[in-house]
Parts: structure tokens; sequence; C-alpha cells
């Protein structure tokens, strides 16, 4: 809950929100997160033949979501597997996704 009465506190944690819709409000990312909800983990190839866009598109929009914060990307021998790792997002994205 927001502290109205500490302005530079809400300021901060409302900027904080808006960089997260920001880095969310892009078709493909969104496209990455419900994959990802659906599968629990998986590697850029195989989100890039889901979603049917290049391969280096997909590695930038997986890149913004890590350093966002929202993914963790584990090295598995020459891959790496991606999984959400905020639940927050998870639970917003997923509320995005049913109608």
């Amino acid at each position: 809950m927001l502290d109205f009465n500490n302005k530079e506190q809400t300021k901060k944690v409302l900027a904080e929100r808006a960089e997260l819709f920001k880095t969310l409000a892009h078709p493909v990312r969104l496209c990455i997160l419900a994959m990802l909800i659906k599968e629990e983990q998986s590697n850029v190839t195989d989100i890039q033949c889901c979603l049917d866009v290049p391969q280096p598109t997909v590695s930038q929009h997986l890149a913004k979501l890590k350093s966002a914060g929202i993914l963790s990307a584990e090295r598995s021998g020459t891959e790496i597997i991606y999984k959400i790792k905020d639940d927050q997002v998870k639970n917003l994205i997923v509320q995005i996704i049913e109608d």
C-alpha cells in the first residue's frame, strides 16, 4: 500500500512500477512470458520457434526481461534456460492473458 504522506517514497515506487509496465508493454515480451508460464522454462531456440521472429530479436527481448529482474537465466551445457523468477509478474501476466 502506498503511503501518500511520504511523497518521495510514493514517487519512487510508482516510477519503478511504471518501468515494469514499460518492460512488459510489448507483444513479443508478453508472448515470451505467456509461453514461459505455460512451459515453466525454455531456451531461446524453442521460444524463437513459438514466436516466429528472428532469434536475435528474441534474444534482445529476453535480455531486457532479464535485466529488469523478471527472468532468470541458467546455463545448461551450450544452451541457456530461461524461467520467470518474479511471481508478481507471473500473476499479472496470467490476469492479462486470461479473459
